[in-house]
């Protein structure tokens, strides 16, 4: 049991238990000892739901990476692959296969399409004269991950790019068969909301597959009582303007995978007498962050600079209680400290780790330089000098700073001017081009077809009217104690987060001017709940919201809806969903054209 899953009012080890119980079921069906061969994108998930150990126990011997040529020995009489429905590991899948055809001895194969099977790659395989050595070719529908007691990613890199892009449905296929799956497991949800284009598809796809399954009653007591889906281009903003929290400061320095960071590892060196700094660690700290650790769970969610003061309070809590062993003084109490010395071991190593991350953090938010990008951005986002050239931004391309940083800015000044005047844009692009190269010409008409950098339309801007009705910038902004979710960016309140808060109340009716100007329909549907299990809420019981982002969310945004869960007074409670973890940066990169 993962014990993180299970804090709040959804138990989402049953998700977990389920996913990991399907791929015991399938390995058990491949008897006899085993070697995993993996497509490397799929083993950060993987290590979410199922550790090594439980590999084993199903004889699983060895473990590949997926890569072109022979595969290394293993004396294994099962070879199973897993890996994406991609064409391209085809190739190398059967290049693997005819090599150790050649080696002796035969193996039995088998092939695990993960989240689902395709007949293209089937049909690859056969082109490439495989396919009949596959014994059993199945799917694991791996759709969503819990990642937290309240958070669930498909971890889906393409979604955004396949949706708004290439009009591509499959990732949301995938959403609403992993929306389906947690109506089987957790009572089917009697209100579905959403705005937006892909919203309003995958809405369509889970009634059409209800209907589908007209035969069987869902007859689980419904845990959930809406369902929110949102899709990422109804709020473009949020993910281009740097995260302000202590956890999406770490995803925007250090990137966090599958809930894993890699970290500089003199930090975290232990400093020896008389070492002088020799034999300094090469390899890169890695860190689990999740709500299984304290002290994270603590500090996570606030903004970066209400981060130190707990910090301070917990090294005293903590110096005081080994203090203690001072006091005691018979055996029950020496006993008891005894006892209590794990605990506070662990608490004393996690506060180390966290003010060695909290001090590399702002090494880099008191610099010149990231002051300066955050006073552009907060100007931006407040419509301060929108409609023309930025300076800071001619000069970080002057500079040549990273192109990533500078297609941020330029996306997030457009977004906030619904668009750049031409003659603005077209300056824009030119330098761009000029200073970075031409080949980034496709990722500029990627970034204008996805609506981030594009032309003002009819010289009209609609941002203000958005900014003042949904109260988007808050100027006198409390980031040690918050009122209000504008603190995750010290000031600018998420606009998603926001639409989910007026939704629980008073509802969308109060902003339907506003509603009508962002980009895809906004609609209501009712499931009808078998009789029985209709929901009766006790008074003063919070109702519990399932927010499903389609395109990706950032951790700022998943903290703002942690801070309206935790409200006196709020009345909802939020269980995030989305197709990927992500900030500004990996953001902009997967829309980015990889030169060939």
């Amino acid at each position: 049991m993962a014990a993180h899953l299970s804090y709040g009012r959804v138990n989402l080890n049953v998700l977990r238990e389920a996913v990991r119980r399907e791929l015991r079921e399938f390995l058990d069906k491949c008897a006899g000892s085993k070697a995993i061969v993996w497509d490397e994108y799929l083993t950060g998930p993987f290590g979410l739901i199922a550790q090594y150990s439980l590999l084993k126990e199903h004889e699983v011997e060895k473990m590949f990476t997926l890569k072109g040529s022979r595969l290394p020995a293993a004396d294994v009489k099962n070879i199973i692959f897993f890996v994406r429905p991609r064409l391209e590991l085809m190739d190398i899948i059967a290049e693997n296969v005819l090599s150790e055809d050649r080696r002796g001895p035969a193996r039995d194969f088998h092939i695990l399409f993960v989240p689902r099977r395709s007949l293209l790659c089937e049909q690859r395989l056969k082109d490439l004269g495989v396919l009949g050595s596959f014994i059993h070719r199945e799917e694991y529908s791996l759709d969503l991950i819990p990642f937290d007691g309240d958070l669930l990613s498909m971890e889906s890199e393409g979604a955004f790019k396949e949706c708004y892009l290439e009009s591509d449905q499959t990732s949301l296929y995938h959403a609403a068969k992993g929306l389906m799956t947690l109506q089987a497991l957790y009572g089917t949800i009697p209100q579905i909301f959403g705005k937006g284009e892909c919203a309003r598809q995958v809405a369509n796809m889970m009634i059409r597959m209800k209907r589908e399954f007209t035969g069987s009653q869902n007859s689980v007591f419904p845990v959930f009582d809406n369902l929110l889906l949102l899709d990422r281009n109804v709020d473009l903003l949020t993910p281009l303007a740097t995260q302000l929290t202590y956890e999406g400061l770490i995803d925007e320095i250090y990137g966090i995978q599958n809930s894993y960071v890699k970290l500089p590892p003199e930090k975290f060196a232990p400093k020896k007498q008389g070492d002088g700094g020799k034999d300094l660690p090469t390899e890169a700290k890695k860190l689990q962050l999740n709500s299984a650790e304290e002290l994270y769970a603590e500090i996570r969610d606030k903004n970066f600079n209400a981060v130190g003061s707990v910090l301070s309070k917990k090294a005293k809590v903590i110096s005081a209680a080994f203090e203690e062993r001072h006091n005691a003084k018979t055996v029950g109490e020496i006993k008891q400290f005894v006892s209590q010395l794990p605990h506070m071991q662990a608490a004393r190593g996690s506060l180390a780790n966290h003010t060695s991350i909290a001090e590399l953090i702002k090494d880099v938010t008191t610099s010149e330089d990231f002051f300066d990008k955050l006073t552009v951005e907060q100007e931006f986002m407040s419509g301060i000098d929108t409609d023309k050239v930025n300076g800071y931004i001619e000069d970080c391309i002057a500079q040549k700073h990273s192109l990533i940083k500078v297609l941020r800015l330029v996306c997030l000044q457009s977004v906030c001017n619904s668009g750049l005047k031409q003659k603005v844009l077209d300056y824009y692009k030119r330098e761009i081009l000029q200073t970075y190269g031409y080949e980034h010409i496709l990722t500029l008409h990627n970034l204008e077809k996805a609506g981030l950098l594009k032309p003002q339309m009819g010289g009209r801007n609609n941002y203000p009217t958005i900014r003042k009705t949904l109260r988007l910038w808050m100027d006198d902004v409390n980031e040690q104690n918050p009122t209000d979710i504008s603190y995750v960016y010290s000031g600018y309140a998420p606009l998603s987060v926001r639409l989910a808060q007026l939704l629980s109340r008073p509802g969308w009716r109060s902003i339907e001017e506003v509603l009508r100007i962002l980009p895809g329909p906004h609609f209501e549907e009712r499931q009808p709940l078998p009789t029985g299990l209709q929901k009766k809420r006790q008074p003063g019981e919070n109702r519990i919201t399932l927010i499903f982002f389609l395109g990706g969310v950032t951790f700022a945004e998943v903290a703002a809806l942690r801070f309206l869960s935790q409200l006196e007074d709020g009345g909802t409670e939020y269980v995030i969903a989305t197709t990927k973890l992500m900030n500004g940066a990996t953001w902009i990169e997967s829309l980015m054209e990889k030169p060939v």
